[in-house]
Order: structure tokens, then sequence, then C-alpha cells
């Protein structure tokens, strides 16, 4: 009956081994209270009226936790349902200082970057860029790269940040780590431009476990599997440390055991098999000993 299995998901049993592993392993939008708030939040900024002083937001948490793909998927709705692009992603680069922070916006909007370190010449273009392409909003993924440069250049970063909003009626959405808070923070003025979202990690609590249940359900496994049992449960929750990255990787892992053995279902024992390493003990992890 496979009554455990989401109605979509159900017809995957019956394709090849190799199908359902390619089906475990894509990418999948995973709409959890916290993430749908997120998005919602971010549509109504995208619906706010013109402003001489626009507002941005920081989506602020640790690494691994969904924070990229909740700023892919609003994008990529929004092109779908406007057919015009006001919202652009911009890959803040590694490497301080503003050329390359210029180069992460002329790259996000497909212009040609060149290897020119002209800064002045670089800021141009991206004026250029931004009048004729009319930004509603635009994300800065990463942006914690853009605060490691030199304090002249990090406060040249946040004054193009602030003009935007002005002289183009952008708002900024700055997604990273804590550094990011931390920075906006520094300052009043800064501050009262941005507001947080908060992307924490996960608790032990009916949230999470109502996130087991999800991805069990969109998982084809011929059997149940009780992802949300308790024993099982605490398990991911240990090895995933709270991130919704880490309990994603850990579950599909499992998945594509159980479908090439045939057990169809995943257990602790099946779980401890993995000898699945958290990502706060890789560094000293005995795999890493190995290759010494």
């Amino acid at each position: 009956m496979a009554d455990h299995l989401f109605d979509h998901v159900r017809p995957y049993l019956d394709r090849s081994l190799e199908d359902r592993i390619a089906y475990f392993r894509a990418p999948r939008w995973i709409g959890h209270q916290g993430a749908k708030q997120v998005l919602e939040r971010l549509n109504e900024l995208l619906a706010r009226p013109p402003a001489l002083r626009t507002r941005g937001l920081m989506l602020v948490g640790p690494y691994a936790n969904g924070k990229t793909m909740i700023a892919e998927r609003f994008a990529v709705a929004h092109l779908k349902a406007s057919g015009s692009q006001r919202v652009w992603v911009v890959q803040t680069r590694e490497g301080a200082g503003l050329a390359h922070f210029y180069g992460s916006i002329l790259r996000a909007l497909r212009a040609p970057t060149g290897n020119s370190r002209d800064v002045g010449r670089k800021a141009e273009q991206v004026d250029h860029l931004l009048d004729r392409l009319q930004p509603r909003i635009l994300i800065f993924d990463e942006f914690h790269n853009a605060l490691r440069g030199r304090s002249r250049d990090v406060e040249a970063v946040l004054a193009f940040l602030r003009r935007i909003g002005r002289q183009f009626d952008i708002s900024p959405i700055l997604i990273g780590e804590v550094a990011v808070y931390d920075f906006i923070n520094a300052t009043d003025e800064m501050a009262s431009r941005f507001e947080l979202l908060a992307a924490p990690r996960w608790r032990y609590d009916e949230e999470f476990l109502a996130l087991l249940d999800s991805l069990e359900g969109a998982l084809p496994l011929a059997r149940r599997s009780d992802l949300s049992e308790e024993k099982l449960a605490r398990e991911i929750f240990r090895l995933s440390e709270g991130l919704i990255g880490e309990i994603v990787a850990i579950v599909t892992t499992a998945a594509v055991a159980a479908a090439r053995s045939g057990a169809e279902r995943i257990t602790k024992t099946s779980i401890d098999e993995l000898d699945y390493v958290p990502v706060s003990r890789r560094r000293g992890a005995r795999q890493r000993d190995g290759l010494l």
C-alpha cells in the first residue's frame, strides 16, 4: 500500500533502482514552517511601495541550514510568476576588497567582468546595469565574504547598500553567518535599515519530528521507516547537529543504502552502519588520520 509516501512519490516504487536512487539524491524543496515564514516576508518586501530609504533583510544562521535554497526558490518563483526579473541573486565572491564585491554583482547580472582591478570603472558599470535592469531586490548570498577586507572597503560596501536604496529603490537581502548580524548592528544607522530573519539550528522538538515525517514521505522506500520514532530521530538529530543540510544528507544516504540492500526501510542500525561523522568532528576524524 505504501501509504507512508506522498501521492506523487508512490509511483516511483515501480521505477528501476537507478531511477529511484537518482530521485533520492535530487535536490528537493523542504517547505518547513520557518522557510515559509521567510518566503512570506520576502514576498511582502517585493510588493512594497517605492521608497527613498528602503529597508532590507538579513537571513542569518549557520552553514548548511537551507538559507541559499530559500533565496533561490524565492527568486525562481518570482521569475516564473512575473515573467520579468526583478529579483537577482548575487553569489558574493571569496576575497577581500571592492573589486571582488563589484565583480560578484557584475557576474550575477550576467555582465562581462574582465580582469580589470579598476574599482571606479566596475562601480560605474554596476550603476549602469542597475539603472537599466531596475531590480527590486538584490540578494547577496554568503555576504560574510564581503566583510573580511580592510575596514575602509567594508565601509564602502555598507555605503553601497545604503545608496542603492536611495538611488535605485532596491531592497538588499543579506544572507550569511553571524558576522553579517554583527557588522550590520555595529551602528544604529545600519541596524535601522535591516530586519533580522533568523535561520538557527533545529531543536529536537515537534517541528523536527514533522520534518522527518515529511522526508520519509518524500523518499520512495517500500516499507515504513518511522523516522520520527524516538531512538531513530534522536540519532539523526545527534549526527546532524541540527543542520537541515546534514539532516537531509543523512536520511538520503540511508535511503539509498536501504534501496540497494533490499531492506526498503531505514532503521537505527542502518544509520549506525553509515559511520556518519558530524561536521564538528570531521577535522579530527579517524578518516583524516588515514590520509596522512
